[in-house]
This record gives structure tokens, sequence and C-alpha cells, in this order.
């Protein structure tokens, strides 16, 4: 009796299991097929092989619905090298436009260049680019003086010179920051004293204005211990280094 008993057992057992399969195995097949069963259900979901994407809240500027980038340069700078758009891929950068003997902005703009500098030491990723609108008296020579005269170390702050109407449209057009030649004002040229913001895949970039507006250009004329000029014009240096921070997360 007792060997008919364990028979049935496992008789029984073996038709719960017929069951089971009939019943769940195609349900679980369906979940997979359908992306309910994923990575995340199983013991390795804390392990992430997808990295993220982080951009920060900084506008582009767009001209005809397109997000404006660097225009293409190749320039020599204060150590003799020719530097191009490619020196500054993945890099985080300042542009501005000026010269060696300017007697009025350029030596402030560029105390505050050396001061966000100095912030960012040690930052592999951060540069400046600073295009000469005299190249005629800025040979790579004047600008290494200048270089040094003025403390510029990073290795990614490039002072470069090359042709003038290169550079005017560069400057003019390329970045619609204004630089040209006037006889009538000190210094014989007369030039923005803005600051343009560059990304890591070399885009224009800044904040928004009051009115939802990129900003497009930073002041770097006023240093942030002044705060404000006698025209009531506030300073843009601390917003700046706010900004290439931001820019630094970025990947």
């Amino acid at each position: 009796m007792s060997t008919k008993k364990t028979n049935y057992s496992f008789i029984g057992i073996a038709f719960i299991i017929l069951v089971f399969g009939i019943i769940f195995i195609p349900r679980i097949v369906d979940r997979i097929n359908g992306g309910d069963v994923t990575r995340t259900e199983s013991r390795s979901k804390n392990v992430s092989t997808e990295t993220e994407t982080f951009v920060s809240d900084l506008m582009f500027l767009e001209i005809n619905n397109e997000s404006k980038k660097v225009p293409l340069f190749s320039f020599v700078n204060q150590d003799g090298k020719t530097i191009t758009n490619k020196d500054y891929e993945g890099k985080v950068y300042l542009v501005e436009f000026f010269f060696t003997t300017c007697p009025t902005i350029c030596p402030r703009m560029n105390r505050n260049l050396v001061q966000i500098q100095n912030t960012f030491s040690g930052i592999e990723d951060f540069g400046v680019a600073s295009f000469t609108i005299n190249p005629e008296n800025d040979t790579q020579e004047v600008l290494k003086a200048y270089a040094e005269k003025y403390g510029i170390t990073n290795p990614n702050w490039h002072l470069m010179t090359g042709d003038k109407e290169i550079i005017f449209d560069l400057a003019n057009i390329g970045f619609n920051i204004y630089a040209g030649e006037n006889p009538n004002v000190e210094g014989g040229f007369e030039h923005s004293g803005n600051f343009a913001l560059i990304d890591k895949n070399g885009f224009i970039r800044s904040r928004k204005d009051n009115f939802g507006n990129p900003k497009i250009f930073y002041k770097g004329i006023i240093s942030e211990e002044e705060k404000m000029d006698e025209d009531g014009e506030t300073e843009e240096i601390s917003m700046l280094k706010e900004d290439i921070a931001k820019l630094l997360k970025e990947n």
C-alpha cells in the first residue's frame, strides 16, 4: 500500500510542474520580449554601463535656428606655435580681442582674465584665446613679453597674431565682437571690452538675460572688486566664473 501512495505522490508533483510550465513560462517569455524584465530586476541592478549626460542651463547663441559655433581659425601664438580650433577641442575657453599697446580697456580686461585664470588654476580643460587686432606691432616676441608681464601661465591661454583683415573678420563676423582701426582714438584702434564663452564642443554659450534671451557676451572691463563702474554698469566676472564652472561639468 505504501508503494502505491508514493507513486501517486510523484505523479502529483509531476502534474503540478507541468501545469506551472504551461501557465507561467509563456508569461515570463512575453515579459522578456516586451521589455518588462530588465537588468534592473537582476542582482546587478546597481551596476550601470551607461554614462550620464549633463547639460547646464546655459543657452546657445542661435542664428537662423542653428547654434553658432566658433569659426575656423589658424594663427601663431606667443611661443611661435600655430594654434587652431582643434587646440581648444574638449576645453571651455574665453575669447577676447585686444592689442598690447592699448592704453585704455585692455589692461583691465587682461587683469580680469588673469584673475579668472588663477581661479581655475590646474584645470586642464580651461583656456583663453586672445587675438590681437594690431598684428603689425604685436609679433610673437611682443606677445610673449606681454604674457610674462601680466602673469599669464595657463598653457591653454594663447595670445595670437596673424593677418589683420582675417582677425577683424573673425571679431566682427565670427563673434560679433566689434574691432576696428580708428586714428582718431587713443591707441589707433577701438574694440569691444566683452568676452565670449565657448563650450567644449566649440559653441558660443551664455546665461539668460531678464527677458529670457541669451546675454551672448560678458562684460570684461569691470572687476569683481569694483562691483560697478562710474556709469552704474555692474561687473560680470563673478557670473562668468560661475558659468565656466557649469560648462566644465558638461560632458
